[in-house]
């Protein structure tokens, strides 16, 4: 484990007869103008659940309880020509939760298709890992990023995919 500890939820729903995953275009900070996952930093005496929950209402206006996560795995996120930048990521998915997705200062929320992700929009990362806990997948990711802090070095997985 490196990094700052954080957390994305992946809120999920049927619509229509499509899977469909909640995911936003970042307005501001770390990660602007690129379609993210909900989520943010664990606060110093914050468990990540209770970071979480905290940080998809903040962002989405959506409430989900602690009982309602389900854990998904983590992701260790190198940056080594930024170490300040690297995060270690606890993952969670979501299927019950309260609210309609609103925009915030932070994020745009968006639902997609979780079998058509806007992959050229995202971090280049996430091919790597986010489809496999959307299709239940379980374990640990470790990415190293490239020098360009946008390229993928190398990712490795332990768990089951």
């Amino acid at each position: 484990m490196t990094g700052a500890p954080v957390t994305l939820c992946f809120l999920l729903r049927t619509h229509e007869g499509r899977e469909q995953v909640l995911l936003g275009l970042k307005k501001t900070g770390f990660g602007a103008g690129k379609v993210v996952g909900i989520g943010g930093h664990v606060e110093a005496g914050e468990s990540v659940e209770d970071a979480i929950c905290r940080e998809v209402a903040e962002e989405s206006s959506i409430q989900i309880a602690v009982a309602d996560l389900i854990p998904a795995g983590t992701v260790d996120f190198v940056f080594p020509a930024r170490p300040e930048w690297d995060m270690f990521t606890t993952v969670f998915l979501g299927r019950n939760f309260d609210g309609e997705a609103v925009e915030s200062d932070e994020i745009a929320p968006r639902w997609y298709p979780v079998d058509s992700l806007p992959q050229e929009l995202m971090w280049a990362d996430a091919v790597h890992w986010l489809p496999a806990f959307l299709a239940g997948g379980r374990g640990h990711w470790r990415v190293v990023l490239n020098p360009d802090n946008e390229s993928v070095a190398s990712s490795t997985h332990t768990g089951s995919v």
